[in-house]
């Protein structure tokens, strides 16, 4: 089956899950592809950056929301110019929202990388650049609560890169999102 391309690729899970590894392995897939990785997104803001779960919680869920609205409007402007957007993104009900209000005109399609907790962990001590997943390993349930029933779900505990990239274009159609909720 090809890889679809009329579309935007949201890929989700909890830090540690192969968001990043997994989303520009799939772009690479894609003829015209831009890979966004919302996490740059956010660290554009320099003064007054709060990271995601830190206080004030307000103003860290207003730029977690900045950072999805800004990707879909990167994302927007890509497919507009005949490039396949793939989003990496921690997405709950808040992001998906704004990426579904702001990019209404397109098609989406959500996976959810799901591995166990204990393998996001282990990828986490594996990665050099940061090491994130232990503090933010409580999404995993609140991942499992607010997004179940929607997109692609994908236990890639016993997977790698190019296993998990070939499971999402063999289900793309079952990654595709319908009309909100």
């Amino acid at each position: 089956m090809p890889l679809t391309t009329d579309c935007i690729w949201l890929i989700t899970g909890i830090p540690g899950s192969g968001k990043t590894s997994v989303s520009k392995a799939l772009a690479e897939r894609l003829p015209r592809s831009a890979h966004i990785e919302v996490d740059r997104v956010r660290e554009m803001v320099v003064g007054g950056y709060v990271a995601p779960g830190q206080e004030p919680l307000a103003e860290s869920n207003a730029q977690l929301e900045l950072g999805a609205r800004n990707a879909a409007l990167l994302s927007d402007s890509l497919m507009t110019k005949g490039f396949t957007p793939v989003v990496d993104d921690v997405i709950l009900r808040l992001q998906l929202t704004q990426y579904r209000k702001t990019l209404s005109r397109w098609p989406l399609r959500l996976v959810v990388l799901a591995p166990t907790i204990e393998v996001a962990l282990e990828r986490d001590q594996q990665r050099v650049e940061k090491h994130v997943a232990a503090r933010f390993s409580y999404l995993d349930e609140e991942l499992r609560a607010q997004m179940r029933g929607l997109g692609f779900w994908l236990d890639t505990s016993a997977m790698d890169i190019a296993e998990t990239v070939e499971s999402i274009i063999q289900q793309t159609e079952e990654a595709l999102l319908g009309s909100a909720p």
